[in-house]
């Protein structure tokens, strides 16, 4: 395919890397990791193949929901740095080929916001009409606590103006009244701002909720939400126009289709959160169906959207789209114990300890990621395979210290481990088992295993970029996926059993005189005349392989 296309649309064959600064490297000694760490490790993620990173949130902050409880949209939290360690950062990583994204979180603010400090000190304050206010709460709104171990109720009662205020998460998360015009003005204000400062798009946080209006007074509404989501996509494009928009849209496929925008319009990228949960009824089942049923449904995006697609990510590992029986197999499989479940719904645990430390499957699982149709998101720690830690509360078991070095510090700080943001996790996986020196050095590890996953990504452009085909494979622990583009073709497979099988495949279109050469391991295979292809493969095998003419096949 031509460079200069996929160029253009850099986000459909990205490789994109999610961390937290205060997790990542401490640059200054406090035992807190900072954007001067964080610039310092950019080598790190330049060798794995990372082409964008996205950052959790860094704004000032009280902490109550490790960050995402903002008290300045305009600012860095000063534990972290300053808004010019921020532009170096930024300015050192598009020196490494690598765009940085960082959260949009405009569903809500913290209660200690300016704005909500103003909202709540009289009705007839500059910034009331910021938030939404209900006399009683509406029998016809919005319905369900996200976090039912914290909360009652979506609304909380202010005793000073007498009113209940709407918060879709935590009480001291107040959402924001997307319906006022202010409100959508200063939200593009806050977009603009950072895309001045090198900013190339935003994960878009929570966007059912962020958009959400029922149970507002009619004349209040917005006409269409998704009207304004296309307005923020327009602002975006006419500021940068190679800057994405990645939405958090944890919904059935055809409503999320709706946030991509018949014209791929709103979104550039959402999550497959559906893959995603059908991907780890499949790893419970050993049995590649539920995963390739989701795949056969999944609708196409519009031309130049996007599926991003992830094994975990800094949230519990939610598998609220599964059934309740469905439900209990992955937990019954990977999260036995009480501990390692949050809300009723999810998983807080990291894919090493879920697979038992088995390192065949869990190289295979990286490799099915990289091997789907969709831009690959990873987690920070995922490439050494780092564990958890349960003894941290709730979804914070898996934000856990970056695992540089052997020692009690991990290479993250050299301050006291108690001033570290969270403790690292213990025995098995901790920084003396997993650690980033070491694995650079292991030509088996993990980490050398998912660099050559993105350097084979990058090099097959027909993943990202191709018409997609789900194969018959003959046995039901395979996966195999075709994919073609401007003449070329590639073909993954995957056993996610625990069993030798063998795979056969029909290659329509292509025969003997065609060759398929192993972009992972060496090797090439023939195929039929009729294009045919009989594959044996080992418990957890992954293989991609790419159809050239004999003589281009390497010896």
């Amino acid at each position: 395919m031509r460079l200069s296309r996929t160029a253009d649309l850099w986000w459909k064959n990205a490789v994109v890397y999610c961390l937290d600064p205060e997790t990542y490297q401490d640059g200054n000694g406090d035992g807190c990791g900072d954007f001067r760490g964080l610039t310092q490790r950019l080598d790190h993620l330049e060798r794995l193949g990372v082409t964008c990173v996205w950052l959790m949130p860094f704004y000032p902050t009280r902490e109550v929901d490790d960050g995402y409880d903002i008290t300045d949209f305009y600012g860095v939290d000063p534990r972290l740095g300053t808004l010019g360690d921020v532009v170096e950062f930024v300015r050192t990583a598009r020196d490494r080929g690598i765009r940085v994204i960082i959260d949009l979180v405009v569903n809500h603010t913290s209660d200690h916001h300016p704005w909500f400090l103003d909202a709540r000190s009289s009705r007839d304050s500059r910034y009331r009409d910021w938030y939404v206010w209900a006399d009683e709460p509406p029998k016809d709104g919005p319905q369900g606590v996200t976090f039912p171990d914290k909360e009652k109720s979506l609304w909380t009662y202010d005793r000073k103006t007498r009113q209940y205020y709407f918060h879709r998460f935590y009480h001291q998360q107040p959402d924001l009244n997307i319906t006022n015009p202010e409100v959508r003005d200063e939200i593009a204000r806050i977009m603009g701002f950072w895309m001045e400062l090198g900013i190339a798009g935003f994960r878009v946080d929570a966007v059912p909720f962020m958009l959400e209006t029922t149970g507002q007074a009619e004349a209040a509404r917005l006409p269409d939400p998704h009207d304004y989501l296309a307005d923020l996509r327009s602002f975006l494009a006419r500021r940068n126009g190679e800057a994405v928009l990645l939405g958090e849209v944890n919904l059935p496929y055809k409503d999320t289709m709706a946030f991509f925008g018949e014209r791929g319009d709103q979104l550039t990228m959402c999550f497959d959160f559906i893959g995603m949960q059908r991907t780890y009824l499949s790893l419970a089942r050993g049995d590649a169906r539920p995963l390739a049923r989701a795949l056969r449904d999944r609708p196409v995006p519009p031309k130049d959207a996007h599926w991003a697609t992830f094994v975990r990510n800094h949230d519990e590992l939610t598998l609220d789209k599964l059934t309740d029986k469905q439900r209990q197999e992955v937990f019954a499989a990977f999260g036995p114990d009480e501990d390692m479940q949050v809300y009723g719904r999810g998983l807080r645990r990291r894919l090493p300890t879920m697979l038992n430390g088995d390192m065949a499957k869990i190289k295979m699982v990286y490799s099915l990621m990289f091997g789907l149709p969709g831009t690959p998101v990873l987690f920070y720690g995922e490439e050494l395979g780092m564990g958890e830690n349960l003894d941290q509360e709730g979804r914070l078991a898996v934000r856990t210290p970056m695992q540089w070095a052997p020692g009690e510090r991990g290479g993250f700080s050299p301050a006291d481990p108690r001033a570290f943001p969270a403790a690292f996790p213990a025995g098995d996986y901790g920084p003396d088992r997993v650690n980033a020196a070491a694995q650079r050095r292991d030509h088996d590890s993990l980490l050398n295993w998912i660099t050559t996953l993105t350097e084979r990504y990058r090099e097959a452009p027909e993943i990202a970029w191709g018409e997609f085909t789900l194969l018959e494979a003959g046995d039901d622990a395979v996966l195999a996926c075709r994919y073609d583009a401007d003449g070329h073709t590639v073909v993954t497979v995957h056993n996610l059993g625990a069993t030798e099988a063998e795979a056969t495949l029909k290659l329509d279109g292509l025969g003997a005189e065609c060759t398929l050469t192993d972009l992972l391991v060496d090797g090439s295979t023939d195929l039929a005349e009729d294009g045919a292809l009989t594959l044996r493969l080992e418990p957890y095998a992954c293989r991609w392989l790419r159809a050239v003419h004999p003589t281009e096949a390497p010896a």
